[in-house]
């Protein structure tokens, strides 16, 4: 499996100099990066942060988190058949929140291949010091970056003071207490601190000892061994807590020769045919989702 650390951060928070910082550690280490890179103008100008020997995929005019999630799937898809790589980095438009990041990368056609370490949020100092001046949406998406990271590189701390820098620290942590925080100018970080991430669990890898490191946003893939009554698998999706997010995958149902593509977000369900036999697996994407017995497995009633 692929691993990949999925970089977020508000505009102009320093991204693309982790970005940079975190390609030449790795290929210190011996290890090649591939890089996705999303820009929501139609000019690439951080790709030209991206050495040239490293594979890079840009998404123009368009975040992940909406209409890009297609497009996402195809430059993963492309870069999966026709790279060698060692590890993907996928940095962001500041426009992107976490969730609907995660959910453009787990495609259930290549989740099986794709290890998502976790989400690094870069968070600008400077600008947390003046989120009261944001609107209201501006400042939500802001928090919600910092709320859902599993590293937050805590950027730009040479504009602040040493009480400043404390008062920043201590207010992020009290955000986001589970994800640990570094501070740095020019988003440096020792790149052990984003390779000992374990924001994933999948099915077949979760334990005591793996829950016990649970942080907040986490994926889980799902095989189905059989097929399941529509009905019963709709009764088990609104008996779920709010704490799961999104899914998606193909679900085999009874009386259906292929299994259907099956979507779900925000309490909203959505059933496509299929007309080719794909995988019988979904993606849950969520906060705690170790914990939730899915129907089909042995355990669920």
């Amino acid at each position: 499996m692929k691993d990949v650390y999925l970089l977020s951060g508000f505009l102009g928070s320093g991204k693309t100099s982790l970005l940079a910082h975190l390609i030449a550690q790795f290929k210190v280490e011996g290890l090649k990066p591939a890089v996705i890179m999303n820009e929501l103008g139609k000019l690439a100008f951080d790709s030209r942060a991206v050495d040239k020997d490293v594979p890079l995929k840009e998404m123009l005019e368009g975040c992940i988190c909406c209409t890009g999630s297609e497009k996402m799937e195809a430059q993963l898809q492309t870069l999966l058949e026709g790279e060698t790589f060692d590890v993907l980095l996928i940095e962001t438009t500041g426009a992107a929140h976490p969730v609907e990041a995660i959910n453009a990368v787990f495609s259930p056609l290549f989740a099986s291949k794709l290890n998502m370490k976790g989400i690094v949020t870069v968070a600008d100092c400077k600008r947390w010091l003046e989120r009261d001046k944001m609107t209201p949406q501006t400042r939500m998406l802001f928090l919600e970056q910092i709320k859902h990271a599993h590293l937050i590189v805590a950027n730009k701390t040479d504009l602040l003071s040493d009480s400043e820098i404390a008062s920043v620290t201590m207010q992020i942590q009290s955000l986001n207490n589970a994800a640990p925080i570094i501070q740095t100018t020019n988003s440096k970080i020792p790149l052990a601190l984003i390779t000992k991430l374990e924001a994933t669990f999948h099915e077949k890898s979760i334990n005591k000892t793996a829950i016990g490191k649970q942080l907040f946003l986490s994926s889980r893939l799902h095989t189905f061994s059989e097929a399941v009554d529509q009905d019963s698998f709709e009764d088990w999706v609104r008996g779920l807590p709010d704490t799961v997010y999104r899914m998606k995958g193909y679900v085999p149902l009874k009386g259906h020769k292929y299994p259907y593509l099956f979507q779900y977000a925000y309490g909203m369900v959505q059933w496509l045919p299929e007309f080719m036999k794909m995988e019988p697996q979904i993606v849950l994407i969520g906060e705690q989702i170790d914990t939730i017995e899915i129907i089909g497995d042995s355990s669920y009633d």
